[in-house]
């Protein structure tokens, strides 16, 4: 009934929030993207300090095994860049397996954007990398600086080459967090396939070493920078150190343009593959 003054009373009940679409995604994902940094380190005694000394710490091994096999002949600054990247990358992997069969109860019970778990995944580490990048610019700076030189002047093209490498990382984690639902020994097979990536990228070498054991054979360098971690880390060091240099070819080039292809195709695959994980999980 209207009072006499002609306005209704205002309702005691308050209204949901109604968000566009977009926005609400957005809100999901940041909150996935904080519990997994939150959950990562819960309960560690160092916290976020593992995601600087963990590469640290490995890219000190292999420089002091590789100089003790093989003499002073590689660099340390670019042993560090590549074991960064790489981790980066291996533990992209290792979230995204598990970005769907860890939160089946979520996936079961709630209507959402599925993509958005391993998205978050992969962003939680880029996070945790580009905050690694601090630690690696002083060490690499502080390397450089014994040796009378700096940072290259193509360092701006740094976020350019980031980019290309979180695509890749969303890329593979979109593939492997839907295959795991469907095929739960994917897990044990990428364990022994990034052992086996870790080796043929050059993480501890560059390609420089590469062409000189492959002179007779040029074929195989082509063929090699079609890993698209190969042009990645060559483009980290070259944005990094005045030494390195970016071979501008038509298969570095390709190797770079992969993993844009390699998107398309998993976000393709992923919307597939996501109407029956319910059933799978």
């Amino acid at each position: 009934m209207t009072p006499p003054g002609g306005e209704r009373p205002p309702s005691a009940e308050v209204p949901p929030r109604s968000y566009p679409p977009g926005r609400a995604a957005c809100e999901l994902l940041a909150n996935l993207i904080g519990r997994e940094l939150k959950a990562r380190y819960k309960g560690s005694a160092l916290g976020f300090l593992w995601a600087l000394l963990t590469p640290l710490f490995m890219a000190a091994i292999y420089v002091f095994f590789l100089r003790l096999l093989a003499g002073r002949g590689v660099p340390v600054e670019e042993v560090i860049i590549g074991v960064f990247a790489w981790t980066f990358t291996a533990q992209s992997v290792q979230g995204g397996l598990t970005a769907i069969t860890g939160h089946a109860n979520l996936v079961k019970k709630v209507a959402f954007r599925r993509a958005l778990l391993p998205t978050a995944t992969t962003a939680a580490n880029a996070v945790n990398y580009l905050l690694s990048l601090v630690v690696q610019f002083l060490v690499v700076g502080w390397l450089l600086a014994r040796q009378g030189s700096f940072f290259s002047a193509w360092t701006v093209a740094l976020p350019a080459v980031f980019v290309v490498h979180a695509v890749l990382n969303l890329a593979l984690a979109l593939l492997l967090s839907a295959a795991n639902v469907y095929f739960r020994d994917t897990q044990h097979l990428v364990g022994v396939g990034l052992s086996a990536w870790f080796f043929v990228s050059p993480v501890m070498y560059n390609l420089a070493l590469l062409e000189r054991w492959s002179a007779a054979r040029p074929w195989l360098v082509r063929l090699y920078a079609l890993n698209p971690l190969a042009p990645i880390l060559t483009a980290y060091r070259a944005a990094l150190l005045p030494g390195a240099a970016f071979p501008w070819n038509g298969w570095m080039l390709a190797g770079l343009a992969l993993p844009w292809a390699l998107l398309l195709v998993a976000a393709a695959v992923f919307r597939r593959a996501q109407r029956n994980f319910a059933d799978w999980l």
